[in-house]
């Protein structure tokens, strides 16, 4: 079977190139996929191919790299031991951005996607995890106040699960106005438009002069984390969930040591024992039951959508503006 995919074959370099696909090994299925979502900030530090020596960035962005994690799809094929899926159901996997993949169990993060869930909805499945994983580890309580710094489709999430849980204050902050709106149209509760050093005041403002329970640098800039450390009050949490291709360049301020701000690295689905019960596959199904209820809102996130063909022009207009931007979606047809 011939597949489509896209793939970067060096710096700045995106294309749509032919590939030979073999039959599913035993317990993998094949996926014919609908859609898949773009995740702009991993996809566009892939594609520049920078990044600090001796991280796991160095590996993951070789090139060849074929991009994406985010994939909806029908079941057209079944290796040899899959029992609990046929032929037809609809699954969301962490496939690349390609017409076929063959995705093994621990790839499918939701089997048989609920009757009223879309496929573009579905989409999002991934990035839910990443944000889901992150809120959980923050261990918020009634009553915590929390800033979200940055707002493309991971800070959306992120705004979006801390509305949910009831936080008395869903403060958000970004410099392009438009995110900023989205946001409080999904239920933040106030928002600063402006770069993070400048927001101080604001934060104050809405938390009583005490600052933030919890901080969420959802941006993966590095120079970001400083003055986000900032707005965190004494004993106060920062969830780093944006993840730098340069951590050589972030940089602590006194803030760790003077007010014991305590720093959380967050990474995909990649929970603490405590936490285990929470895998992707239950992630998911938690967020599209908020889907479902109207407790989390996406299809209103999905600001463009194209077909495979024009990836290269997709990626050199995320690499000139990507905030103008939100949801990227390729339709793959195959419905």
């Amino acid at each position: 079977m011939n597949s489509r995919a896209i793939v970067f074959t060096g710096p700045l370099q995106a294309e749509l190139v032919e590939q030979d696909l073999p039959e599913p090994g035993p317990g993998e299925i094949t996926q014919q996929t609908t859609v898949s979502l773009v995740s702009t900030g991993t996809e566009l530090i892939c594609l520049r191919g920078e990044c600090d020596a001796d991280t796991h960035w160095q590996q993951y962005t070789a090139f060849p790299h074929r991009p994406g994690y985010s994939s909806v799809g029908r079941v057209v094929r079944l290796g040899e031991e899959v029992t609990e899926l046929q032929a037809g159901d609809r699954v969301c996997t962490t496939a690349s951005h390609r017409q076929f993949a063959n995705v093994s169990p621990g790839q499918v993060w939701c089997a048989r996607i609920p009757e009223g869930i879309s496929d573009e909805q579905a989409a999002w499945a991934s990035l839910a995890v990443i944000t889901q994983t992150g809120v959980r580890q923050a261990e918020h309580v009634m009553g915590d106040r929390a800033v979200v710094v940055g707002l493309g489709p991971l800070g959306q999430l992120v705004a979006q699960y801390l509305r949910a849980l009831g936080l008395q204050e869903v403060l958000v902050v970004d410099p392009v106005q438009d995110r900023v709106d989205t946001a409080l149209a999904h239920g933040a509760t106030a928002g600063f438009c402006g770069e993070v050093a400048g927001a101080g005041d604001f934060v104050l403002e809405h938390t009583e002069g005490d600052r933030a329970d919890v901080v969420y640098d959802v941006t993966g800039h590095y120079a970001v984390l400083a003055p986000s450390l900032r707005l965190a009050r004494d004993f106060g949490k920062l969830i780093l969930i944006g993840d730098s291709p340069f951590p050589s360049r972030q940089h602590l301020t006194d803030d760790v040591l003077s007010r014991q701000v305590q720093i959380i690295g967050s990474r995909s689905c990649w929970l603490p024992p405590k936490h285990a019960y929470w895998t992707p596959q239950r992630q998911v199904d938690l967020f599209f039951t908020y889907l479902q209820r109207g407790q989390m809102r996406v299809t209103d996130l999905i600001t463009h959508r194209f077909p495979p063909e024009q990836a290269p022009q997709v990626y050199q207009m995320l690499l000139e503006n990507r905030t103008a931007t939100l949801g990227v979606l390729f339709d793959w047809g195959g419905r």
